[in-house]
């Protein structure tokens, strides 16, 4: 909606925070009783914790970005994540305080309640939001300077959406030319065409960045108090995650989200890996590193590890580790060939280790230095690279983030190369979109869902790996 905006974000917040009030009290005395609550008094510091938590939480996952217009199945998961954090707060907060009434079945009931009631006040703010706004004597008429490809693809959003309380009712032109579908006049007659039509908003969606032309809009507008909202033409240009800021008093759109850009994500990201680093050298690498060293001297003798050059974090050189799954001094290390199905220069235990995606444990120690995360796109030999580069222009963005033991393109298959020039450019292509879409849309989420993909992969050994 082009009006409202906060006001149904803060709408939609205080209603599930007093039904997150609700549910705990009707949980407790569920559970308990509203006696046993009472005198608990650290409870009410619990929830005071879950509202903060539910307001932090829905925030850094869009709860309440245009919720009521989309399918209910992205409205679960949504639900679902909610009610995990304020699950997994519960029991921290519970274990701390050692409380030994308000436990599981406090727990579940107020789980179970507010998935309920939170899903119900969606539907329902939802029908209101579309009766209202559908409503004929609610819709405000709205006209759109311009004719281009965005001035047309809002119109059609307006005429799709009766919920956002517009009636379109043409388009305008800044030059004498009136051959386009619905077109009114022009600027030259913009005032009339306000009185006429009972005109209450403009949407300036003009091609020309001509600051006059815009000025002399703005003006007529604000005489008959029409309100004004600007679409600039060349948002078709723009990736699909750009973001608006203010940088003092002036606006600043950048054409890339970069969740990651921000100090605490990058340090929250951080924590985990080096958390999952440490647990998997541990409790898997430091097994696991003695019997691929004792099997490698029987399959092909020569150094475990395979440490390579590639590309990393802002386009820098580092030391990559892996296990060997090559004859050791193939001599073609360097060079760019593609391991195919059935590569004589890939060892029997290599083989293995490759389906299994083993061979890229030793990459934790790159994570535990810094140099690589867990998830990330797949840092690239420096020949490899070279040859990508010729392929995909957009291929250095991959260097804004820290390079991964697995990604969000080697869980879609995007694993790998093949010897067919074309071909192997179309699979680049579409690996590197994979990456930069990773970028733009990181969450911590999205990183556990990555990893739990990678593991059931690996379990199945169906990685697209030779």
């Amino acid at each position: 909606m082009l009006t409202n905006q906060k006001s149904i974000y803060y709408f939609r917040l205080f209603l599930d925070i007093i039904l997150l009030i609700i549910s705990f009290v009707l949980a407790a005395s569920i559970s308990q009783s509203v006696d046993i609550l009472l005198s608990r008094t650290y409870m009410f510091v619990l929830l005071a914790i879950l509202i903060f938590v539910w307001y932090f939480f829905s925030n850094v996952i869009g709860f309440y970005e245009d919720f009521y217009s989309r399918d209910f199945s992205y409205q679960f998961i949504n639900i679902i994540k909610n009610i995990s954090t304020q699950f997994i707060s519960i029991i921290v907060f519970i274990f701390f305080v050692k409380e030994d009434l308000f436990t599981r079945n406090f727990i579940i009931i107020y789980s179970v309640l507010l998935f309920a009631f939170v899903s119900i006040r969606i539907e329902l703010v939802k029908f209101f939001l579309i009766k209202i706004g559908g409503s004929k004597k609610n819709k405000r008429n709205l006209l759109i300077v311009g004719t281009g490809e965005a001035a047309k693809n809002f119109s059609e959003l307006i005429n799709d959406r009766e919920d956002f309380g517009f009636k379109f009712t043409g388009f305008i032109t800044f030059e004498k030319q009136l051959e386009a579908n619905q077109v009114l006049g022009t600027v030259d007659n913009l005032s009339d065409l306000i009185v006429k039509h009972q005109i209450e908003v403009v949407v300036i969606a003009l091609a020309s960045n001509d600051s006059v032309i815009i000025s002399r809009i703005f003006n007529i507008c604000n005489k008959h108090a029409v309100r004004v909202h600007i679409i600039p033409d060349y948002i078709n240009l723009f990736p699909s995650k750009y973001s608006i800021a203010m940088i003092g008093n002036i606006p600043i759109i950048t054409l890339r989200r970069e969740p990651l850009s921000e100090a605490h994500w990058r340090l929250i990201k951080r924590s985990t890996d080096v958390f999952l680093a440490i647990f998997g050298i541990v409790f898997i690498l430091s097994w696991l590193f003695p019997i691929i060293y004792i099997l490698n001297k029987f399959f092909s003798p020569g150094p475990v590890l395979f440490i390579q050059d590639r590309i990393g974090t802002n386009n820098e050189i580092f030391k990559c580790y892996k296990f060997r799954t090559m004859h050791y001094k193939s001599g073609l290390e360097d060079k760019f060939l593609p391991t195919v199905e059935g590569d004589k220069r890939v060892t029997k235990l290599g083989s293995f280790l490759r389906k299994s995606n083993l061979d890229e444990l030793p990459q934790l120690i790159n994570v535990l230095k810094g140099e690589m995360s867990i998830v990330g796109p797949r840092p690239h030999p420096i020949s490899f690279h070279n040859v990508y580069t010729q392929m995909v222009e957009e291929i250095k963005l991959r260097g804004w983030v820290k390079p991964g033991i697995t990604g969000w393109a080697q869980v879609h298959g995007y694993r790998g190369d093949v010897l067919d020039f074309e071909e192997n450019k179309k699979r680049t292509k579409k690996r590197i979109e994979h990456d930069i879409w990773y970028i733009e849309n990181w969450s911590i989420w999205l990183d556990i869902q990555i990893i739990l993909l990678t593991i059931w992969q690996m379990l199945k050994r169906d990685t697209k790996a030779v």
